[in-house]
This record gives C-alpha cells, sequence and structure tokens, in this order.
C-alpha cells in the first residue's frame, strides 16, 4: 500500500515568514530573535569592518597629538582619538550578540582577512589634514551613519545613536580648526586647501563604490540593515558640502562640480575607482604601516589580556567558594 505524506513545511518556514514580516513592518531584529544565516553573516562582516575601521582609525590623527600646536588642541585630539577608541568598543560588543568572538574578529583585521575603511590609509601631511578628516571623513561618517541608527538590527542600531552624537561633535571640531587656520597666514590657507585637494575624492570613495559595482548593497538594504545606497549616500554628501566649503573659502578639486537646477542636486565627476580597489587590495599608501601598528599594538597588549583574564578567573574562583561555604 502506497503512503502518502502531506507536504510539510520546512521547520524554519514560519521562522522565516515571522523575520520577514518584522523586517517589513520596520520593527527592530533583537540578538534571541530568529534570523537567517546571510542576515547573521552579512550583520557580522559589517559591523566587524565598521569596528575595525574605528581603530585603524585613530592612527592617522593619533600621530598628531605629541605635535598639537596648542594645549587646546592636543585636548581635542586626545579626547576624538579617545572616542574612536570607544566607538570601537561598542561595535565589537554588537557583533558579539551575533555570535561572533571579537578576538577572533581581531585575528582576522590582522592577518588580512577581514578589511577596514580606505579612507585610513592615506598619510596625514600636515596638521590641517586633522581638521580635514574631521569635516570631510566624519562629515561622510555622519551621511552614512545616522541612518544606521534606523538599522533592523537592534544593538547595532542604538550602538550608533551615541557614535553618531560623538561623529557630529567631531565634524564641527574639525571644521572649527579650518575655520581658525583660513584666518590666519597664506601659508595657512595654503596648507588648509592642500589637505582639502588631497582628502576629497578618498573622502568621497568612503561610500563604497558605485551602485551597479556593490555586491553586497541590496541584499542590506532589502534586509533594511542600511536604508541608503551608496551613490545616494555619495551625492548626500557633496550637497551637504558644497556651502559649507563656500563658507570656509576653499575650492573642492573637481572641475566637473556644478549645481544642476533640473535635478535639485550637484553634478560632480567620478573618483577613481580603480585606486578604490588598489587600495582595498592592500597597495595604499599607509596599509602596511597601519596594519603594522596594529599587530604591534595587539602583541605588546597581550599581557594585560592575559592579566584581565587570571583576574577574571580569581574573581569567579572567590565567587564559587563564597557561595559553597
Amino acid at each position: 500500500m502506497t503512503t502518502s505524506h502531506s507536504a510539510e513545511a520546512p521547520p524554519e518556514e514560519p521562522l522565516q515568514e515571522h523575520f520577514d514580516a518584522t523586517i517589513s513592518r520596520d520593527q527592530r531584529i533583537e540578538p534571541r530573535d530568529w534570523m537567517p544565516d546571510g542576515y547573521r553573516k552579512t550583520l557580522i562582516r559589517q559591523i566587524a569592518q565598521h569596528a575595525h575601521s574605528e581603530i585603524i582609525g585613530m592612527q592617522p590623527e593619533g600621530e598628531w597629538i605629541t605635535r598639537a600646536p596648542s594645549l587646546r588642541r592636543k585636548a581635542i585630539l586626545f579626547a576624538k582619538v579617545q572616542d574612536e577608541a570607544g566607538h570601537g568598543l561598542y561595535l565589537y560588543s554588537a557583533a558579539e550578540t551575533l555570535g561572533a568572538d571579537r578576538a577572533d574578529l581581531t585575528d582576522r583585521l590582522i592577518e588580512g582577512r577581514q578589511k577596514y575603511s580606505s579612507i585610513f590609509n592615506y598619510p596625514t601631511m600636515s596638521f590641517a589634514d586633522v581638521g580635514v578628516i574631521g569635516w570631510f571623513v566624519d562629515g561622510a561618517a555622519i551621511c552614512n551613519q545616522v541612518p544606521l541608527c534606523r538599522s533592523s538590527y537592534g544593538p547595532y542600531a542604538r550602538a550608533m545613536v551615541r557614535i553618531c552624537k560623538e561623529e557630529s561633535f567631531h565634524q564641527r571640531q574639525g571644521y572649527e580648526l579650518l575655520m581658525t587656520m583660513m584666518r590666519g597666514t597664506d601659508a595657512q590657507r595654503e596648507m588648509v586647501q592642500d589637505a582639502v585637494n588631497r582628502w576629497w575624492w578618498p573622502s568621497l570613495m568612503m561610500f563604497g563604490p558605485p551602485d551597479d559595482a556593490s555586491p553586497n548593497s541590496a541584499q542590506s538594504m532589502a534586509w533594511k540593515i542600511k536604508r541608503h545606497s551608496n551613490d545616494e549616500l555619495r551625492r548626500r554628501f557633496v550637497d551637504m558640502t558644497v556651502p559649507q566649503a563656500e563658507k570656509l573659502g576653499v575650492t573642492l578639486p573637481d572641475p566637473e562640480l556644478r549645481w544642476n537646477a533640473e535635478r535639485g542636486h550637484h553634478d560632480f565627476g567620478t573618483p577613481d575607482w580603480d585606486e578604490l580597489m588598489r587600495v582595498i587590495k592592500g597597495d595604499g599608501p599607509c596599509n602596511d604601516q597601519r596594519m603594522e601598528r596594529r599587530r604591534s599594538a595587539h602583541d605588546e597588549g597581550a599581557w594585560v589580556r592575559e592579566a584581565a583574564t587570571a583576574h577574571a578567573a580569581k574573581q569567579a574562583a572567590r565567587a564559587e567558594k563564597g557561595a559553597v561555604a
């Protein structure tokens, strides 16, 4: 006798439906909620890259702490670099809620198996670079990260709220530094313009490749991990920055940059995507230097991690002994 079995839904099918419904309602996915493996892996990749970028991003400006022109500028720079370290820690914690291991993520970075933002592979040639990084790089970060406060993954979105507030402060600090320098000597104004010329195009590349060459962007938007495409975020950054440049009195180094009244946005030139790919692959001006310093800091800090682990084990043993007694 032949027995026919009614088609039963795979165990994950109702979970997938619930996940999809949660995303469609613009509600948050939390760590204990079921999620597709692809969603989890995409988040770990993005959050880890973001965390790595914050940690590596301490280096370009950190180089100028000992050379800051005044105690006030030194204190501001100390505070900013400290903030970036905190951002990295928030983000590693968010990745851990997805099951990632912080030590493993660090190993992946040091071994070159995970990336960080290409922008931090460029050198800081003068103190004006510190201001331009605040204006351009943190300004681009604000454009990119404010929408992440509405990311579909709860811990990531909540971490971004504080990070974005601090990035906004960093951007204002950078712009204020440049305004001060532009009120100075001709040499200072030339220094600012030179820094603008060098950082403009790498800053536009921060948003990633164009949409038609970005393999992960569409799916991330479908899952509402990110809310806007690379090209849309890049355009917002340009529209935001042009009037600021006019107020500052500098020229953005793009002969194609002009207002398009019909579109209601600025037209601008195309970044050198070949350069972006070279830097991502490790052939940027400072890739080797950045990774060597990160590797050295990790190795030299091993005794601190070992001591903290031993202390935690001792505290746990004492607590267990006290509970038994």
